[in-house]
């Protein structure tokens, strides 16, 4: 079965394409490289024993689309490729609309056009805005969001379903993720942002490793149990299944389809620091600051309607999470570009 990868070569798109190569499946990467690596079909080959097909280019490149749809039998379309950095999103919000919400309608035009009508969405928890309660299920309200980079995906999210509700033939699938951490068990792929990281795993991790001199927590005045933010963290390889599972079960079927891929319980940013300290054996320096603007004390997750539906659990623990992330930082302190220029590899 041929799948259309958009942004296959990042991070939740790689592991997802090396579970789906090692079922039997055949990704077809598309990939523009904005926040991605060559090496990472290195990777992929080292873990599975296969190269996927890799077109370099861009989802709004719709002559290439085009092109891609005419030569491969192609069944579904799991759609990663977006700009993703938050603080990014606020400073240069026209480039992640035209990205996200135009490249969007460019890849859902060529589809038509192949008459494709199977999609799945990487969408975020990020649509629920600061919910009025938690754990949070997939029948609240969305659209409250506080950035660029949510209002995008609320964007997608409308469109799509607008398409599935004037074409009942269509399949769509919204599959919206909790905070996707950790690596490759092995650590041969993990996270790799271009991006100065503002998220907390990747921040931490550069602090213990030493790239960075200490952690910021931005607010220890939540009402919480212990004053700092609670977020819902799932194992990216959790959600690589998650994503493989709503493929076989799911997406075939015509119909809008929403899930939350979360682990369904949530972890403080104290507590995080206090497990990451005890797997990577040192002490980790840190300072609080006030709150950020838009951010919310809690943040996690009811999954049970994919459990429901299509049989999908998250199976890793925060330990698991964490150890596997220091894995993958341990073995590659700077990320994939340091085999790049070390082995001056030319794909």
């Amino acid at each position: 079965m041929e799948i259309l990868v958009t942004g296959g070569m990042g991070y939740i798109g790689s592991h997802t394409c090396v579970q789906m190569l090692l079922e039997g499946m055949q990704p077809i990467i598309l990939d523009n490289l904005c926040n991605s690596s060559k090496e990472v079909l290195i990777r992929i080959e080292i873990i599975t024993g296969y190269r996927p097909i890799f077109y370099y280019g861009d989802i709004r490149d719709e002559k290439l689309l085009d092109n891609i749809f005419t030569k491969h039998y192609i069944k579904a379309v799991i759609h990663f490729a977006g700009l993703k950095s938050i603080n990014e999103s606020v400073n240069k919000p026209l480039e992640y609309y035209d990205n996200n919400v135009y490249g969007t309608l460019m890849l859902i035009r060529s589809m038509y056009k192949a008459n494709i009508k199977n999609i799945i969405f990487s969408s975020s928890a990020t649509v629920y805005g600061n919910p009025e309660k938690v754990p949070i299920t997939e029948d609240f309200k969305i659209g409250n969001t506080k950035h660029p980079y949510g209002r995008n995906k609320y964007i997608i999210e409308r469109y799509l379903s607008n398409i599935q509700h004037l074409d009942n033939s269509w399949s769509v699938t919204l599959l919206r993720y909790f905070n996707p951490i950790g690596a490759y068990p092995s650590g041969i792929i993990g996270e790799d942002s271009h991006y100065e990281p503002n998220n907390l795993i990747p921040y931490i991790s550069q602090v213990a490793i030493g790239r960075k001199k200490k952690l910021i927590i931005f607010g220890n005045d939540y009402p919480t149990s212990d004053g700092t933010g609670i977020r819902d963290y799932i194992h990216v390889m959790d959600v690589a299944d998650g994503n493989i599972m709503a493929l076989k079960s799911i997406s075939l079927k015509p119909g809008l389809h929403i899930y939350n891929l979360g682990s369904g319980r949530g972890t403080s940013v104290l507590e995080i620091l206090k497990i990451f300290e005890k797997i990577c054996n040192k002490k980790i320096a840190y300072e609080i600051r006030s709150r950020r603007p838009g951010d919310i004390a809690e943040c996690w997750s009811n999954p049970i309607k994919a459990k429901s539906d299509f049989g999908w659990t998250a199976k890793h623990s925060i330990e698991t999470m964490l150890v596997d992330t220091w894995r993958w930082q341990c073995k590659n302190p700077y990320g994939y570009k340091q085999l790049l220029d070390k082995f001056n590899l030319n794909i």
